[in-house]
Formats: structure tokens, C-alpha cells, sequence
């Protein structure tokens, strides 16, 4: 049995369900990539959202290859249309995002960035969401590595559930 929706999920309920699609990544430090994508965003009754993505390198045939990253975490929406994510990742990186929410947009910057010892340097993150048409398409810039704070990741995703 489906829960109901917290009232105050209102603002990111464009958001709830499963998205598959592709994108591209880059970085100074890195070789320009495509990658395949799953995220999820559900909810069960409480004031927030779970959130979950998965991606893979996309082969040049555009099989999916080896896998990339993972990530989980949880938004919170809060008055006057803000948001508050927390962002774990197994490589040792813990972030914190403060952000807005207008219409079917979400644009969130970090106020945290935490990470272990051996995790890489990662200093910041801005990340941008957001309906194009009936897709989700995502941003994700970030600093690290010495590094200024610059595109990384990009996707659209098409809702599959």
C-alpha cells in the first residue's frame, strides 16, 4: 500500500518516481565521458524523500560498461520553499545542500562537504534539477582537486515509474 503523500512534499512531488536515461561528464583532471543512469525518488509518508542514482560508463555501442558512481541521501523540504539534501557516497564523500525550490526546479549548492582520508579532495558542489518537458534533466558542478567549482556531470532522464 502506496503511503500518502506528506503535505509537505508538495513542492518536489514532480520529482517522485524512477528515471533512467544517459549523460556526460568531464573535469580538468579527467577524460570527457558518457554515462547510463538510474535514480529514484520515494517517499514513505514522512516529510522527506529518498533519493538514490546509480551510474555506468556507456560503451561507444552504448552498452552499459563498467559501473561509476553511487549515491543515497535525503530531501528535506523546508519553509518558503527551500530544501535541505544530505549526499552520502561510498568512495568516503558526505555533502550537505541548501537550495530553492521554484515551480519544477531545484537549485542547490553545498553548505557542507565532509570526507574521509582517503576520500578525494572535493571542496563544493552546485547542483541544478528540473523538468524539461516530461524529463529530468541534472547539473552537477563541483570543485575539487584543486580545482575551481565547474560543470561535471550532466543528464536527462526519462521517468520509467
Amino acid at each position: 500500500m502506496e503511503p500518502e503523500l506528506h503535505p509537505d512534499l508538495e513542492p518536489l512531488k514532480f520529482l517522485l518516481g524512477s528515471w533512467e536515461g544517459a549523460g556526460v561528464g568531464g573535469y580538468p583532471t579527467i577524460e570527457d565521458f558518457r554515462f547510463g543512469q538510474e535514480m529514484s525518488f520515494t517517499h514513505v509518508g514522512k516529510p522527506f524523500l529518498i533519493y538514490a542514482s546509480r551510474t555506468w560508463l556507456l560503451e561507444e555501442d552504448g552498452s552499459l560498461g563498467r559501473p561509476l558512481g553511487t549515491e543515497t541521501g535525503y530531501w528535506r523540504p523546508r519553509p518558503n520553499h527551500q530544501v535541505e539534501v544530505t549526499l552520502a557516497h561510498p568512495t568516503g564523500i558526505v555533502e550537505i545542500y541548501l537550495g530553492n525550490v521554484a515551480f519544477t526546479r531545484v537549485e542547490l549548492q553545498t553548505d557542507v562537504v565532509a570526507r574521509t582520508e582517503s576520500a578525494k579532495e572535493v571542496t563544493a558542489g552546485s547542483r541544478l534539477y528540473g523538468l524539461i518537458g516530461e524529463d529530468l534533466g541534472w547539473a552537477y558542478d563541483m570543485a575539487a582537486m584543486g580545482q575551481k567549482l565547474q560543470s561535471h556531470l550532466s543528464a536527462q532522464l526519462k521517468r520509467v515509474a
